[in-house]
Order: structure tokens, then sequence, then C-alpha cells
């Protein structure tokens, strides 16, 4: 298919724009919760105990919640998408994450209203949770199927630097809000001008991607698909068709997910039991995250130079070395080490994170993309990314030690190290090839 060997470059990027201004938007209100959870949440929503990391890790269990709902909206987001098409549900997630973001801005305290308080957190995560299961498929999708096969991993790297450009955006909210405000102010009303400020850039989102269109390739294949019987999708066809790109994308995942979660939200609690000062932390993640946005679209470009394999088991075999480099940068206390920690984990990350769009829309035909991509991508989540700041706080609480912390990323880098040295190498793959040797193989086979 000619679509597949060029592109239409202005439209391209018109494209990746708007996959980019609502992945910003739906990751602000994610991790505008992670720090919230670390700062706030733990003082107000729960009970105290006398002991301020047990709060933190009932409101890190709350924020797990976020990342189990995930799997489920990329299963039921993806299944629709497959069958409908990729725009018109991301523009329903949109509004979805951004409605239960606003809300939590204006939930009443537990002094207020008692354990009804953390139920309704609950609630609306599990809101905000399900509807980024469904975005990130989409969003990247949007992006790799418009783009030439021979710079699908450039391409398809920016709506993941969009992820940190997102977390930037609620890092510089939050640390404006808490320099400008008194603690007791921040506490009281402060944090909830973040989630408000949803509403705004919501509807900013939502128009861009009103200005794009479907892919030809998903067209056809969705042609083709209702001319053929045999020709499935959802859940249900993927795994029974493509076993092994799901679980090969899980491992994958699980070391990258755990490690980014560890440098962005752990290391804020880690900092603040170390008695680092909040506003220097989040200043220091806000230098942090530049560097992130930066670095994954030149690891894109890389991706597509050198393959992705190679990449991706130098980002894996690194996460191995991060927790024992950084911890003892973090523990001097000083604003140039913690520093560099935090940008070499980022690093790390992006040489995994960057081309996992088209690593995963290589290995799915288009009729199952949006299926496989999302299970690959969000299920590993619920025991990835989830839990892990609040493994690592229950490490620290029992410990009082980073060695621990540091034995668990390791083994989380290990899977992913597995999956990377199993997967098959696909730089310059066709999508339209990828799609006749599916086609190929139902007439062969059918049902």
């Amino acid at each position: 298919m000619q679509h597949e060997q060029t592109a239409d470059l202005p439209y391209l990027r018109k494209v990746v724009g708007a996959s980019m201004a609502g992945t910003v938007v739906e990751w602000y209100e994610f991790f505008l919760y992670g720090t919230a959870a670390t700062l706030v949440f733990g003082q107000l929503f729960f009970p105290q105990t006398g002991n301020e990391l047990d709060g933190i890790i009932a409101a890190f269990a709350t924020y797990a919640v976020g990342f189990i709902a995930r799997p489920l909206g990329g299963v039921v987001f993806g299944h629709i998408g497959d069958r409908v098409g990729r725009k018109s549900l991301l523009q329903f997630s949109l509004l979805l994450i951004g409605a239960s973001t606003f809300l939590m801005g204006c939930l009443p305290s537990f002094a207020s209203i008692g354990y009804l308080a953390p139920i309704l957190l609950v609630t609306l995560r599990f809101i905000q949770g399900f509807a980024l299961g469904g975005e990130w498929g989409g969003a990247v999708l949007l992006v790799t199927e418009h783009s030439p096969n021979r710079s699908r991993a450039f391409w398809g790297s920016f709506p993941q630097a969009a992820v940190p450009v997102g977390n930037l955006l609620a890092t510089v909210v939050m640390l404006a809000l808490s320099a400008l405000l008194s603690e007791a102010d921040f506490l009281a009303w402060g944090w909830r001008i973040g989630f408000w400020l949803s509403v705004v850039i919501i509807a900013v989102g939502y128009y861009i991607r009103t200005q794009v269109t479907d892919s030809p390739i998903f067209t056809k294949a969705r042609e083709e698909a209702e001319q053929r019987a045999a020709a499935g999708y959802g859940l249900t066809e993927v795994f029974r068709r493509e076993p092994r790109g799901v679980f090969t994308a899980m491992g994958l995942r699980f070391g990258e997910n755990i490690l980014y979660y560890m440098v962005v939200t752990f290391s804020i609690t880690y900092l603040h039991h170390r008695e680092v000062d909040t506003t220097r932390i989040l200043a220091l993640l806000f230098l942090a995250h530049i560097l992130h946005v930066a670095v994954i679209p030149f690891v894109g470009r890389a991706a597509d130079r050198i393959g992705r394999r190679p990449v991706y088991l130098a980002g894996a075999a690194l996460t191995l070395v991060w927790p024992f480099v950084a911890f003892p940068m973090f523990d001097t206390g000083g604003a140039a080490m913690i520093l560099g920690a935090i940008m070499l984990g980022l690093a790390v990350h992006g040489l995994m994170y960057a081309a996992q769009p088209a690593i995963m829309t290589e290995m799915f035909p288009t009729r199952m993309r949006y299926s496989g991509v999302s299970l690959g991508y969000q299920v590993t989540a619920i025991v990835a990314g989830s839990w892990a700041p609040l493994i690592g706080t229950a490490l620290l609480r029992e410990y009082d030690s980073w060695v621990p912390i540091a034995w668990y990323i390791l083994a989380a880098g290990a899977v992913s190290l597995v999956a990377a040295l199993i997967m098959r190498e696909s730089k310059g793959a066709s999508l339209a090839a990828i799609d006749a040797a599916d086609l190929r193989r139902l007439e062969a086979g059918g049902r």
C-alpha cells in the first residue's frame, strides 16, 4: 500500500500534534494524582496513625486502583476501537478523565465525611484509570498507522514524549502552588486548583483531536474484516491469534513501568523521608522531565536506524544498575546529585519507552491491533507500575534502607531484559505486509 511507504508530512505532523495534545492532558491528570497522593491525600483522606508513611501507603493503594482499571479500559476501548475506529474513542476518553479529575478537586476530606471520602476518591480514581487505559492504544496507533515504515519509531515516540510533558505540567502546577502558598493553605485548598484546571486543558485537547481522521490502513482493514466472517477482532481474537505478541509486550513493559514510577513517584516519598524539602524535590523533577522529553524522540530515531532490540536491550540492562547508583546519590542530599540520579533514571527509561509504540504496532495486524497494544501495555500496569510506589514505601518502612528497593528494581529490569532478548526485530516492517500475512492465515485456516 503506497501510504505505508510515503506520508503526507504536514498532515502527519497534525496527527502527531492531536495525539500529543490529548495525551499530555490525560497524563497530566493521572500524574497529578500521584503527586497529590504523596503530598496531600495521605493526610486528608485517610485516618491518621501517627506514622506519615502509613497514610502515604494508603494513598498509594488508591493510586494502584487507577492501574487496575487501566487494563479494563484497554480491553473495552480496544475491542470497540478495532471495530469503529480510534478517533471517536480518544475524544470520549478525554472527556471521561477530565470529569473524574475535576470532581477529585471537589471531594470533602476524611475529617468532613469520614470513610466516604476515600470511597469516593477510589471511585473517581477507577474512572480515571479506565479512561486512560483506552487512551494510550488509540493515541499511539493514530500516529504509527499514519507513519512511514522507515521512521515509525521516531514518529511513534512523540506520544510517548507527551507522557513526561504531562508529568512536567503536573509538577509545575504543584510546584507553583506549594511555593506560592503556605503549607497550611496548600493542604487546605491550594492543591485542588491543579485538579480544577483540568476543565480548561481538556477543552483544548478535545478541540485539537477533532481535526484528524483514522488512518487509511485502518479504514481498509475494517472494510476487509466486514467482508470476511473469519476476520474477528477484540480480546479473544488477539489471544487466539497473537499470544506471543501480547506476552512479549507485557514482559517489555514490566521493568520499564516499575522503573518509571520508582523514579518519578517513589523518589518523592524517599527524598521527603530523608528530609529533603518538597519544593526542592519538585523543582529537580521539573528539570529532569525536560531531559526526558528531549531524550525520547532521539531514542526513537535511533530505534529506526539501528533497530528496536539493541536499544531496548541497552535500557533493560541499565535498569539493573540504576538503583545501586541512584540511591547513594539520593542519600547525599545534594541538589546536583539528586538531579543526576533522577535524570539518569529517566534517560534509561527512555531507551525502553521510546520505541514501544512502533514495537507493539508491528506485533499485531490492524484488525486486532488496538486490543493487542492495549493489553500488552495496560495489563502489566496491574503488577508493575501500580504497586511499585506502594512496594517501595512498604520496604522503606520495614527496613529503612534502599537496598531491598534496589533489588526489587533489578528483578523487574531482568524481566524486561529477557523479553527484549526473545522479541523479534521489526525495524522497517510494513503494516500492509503484516495485514497481508494475517489475511493469508485466515484464508488458509478460517475458523
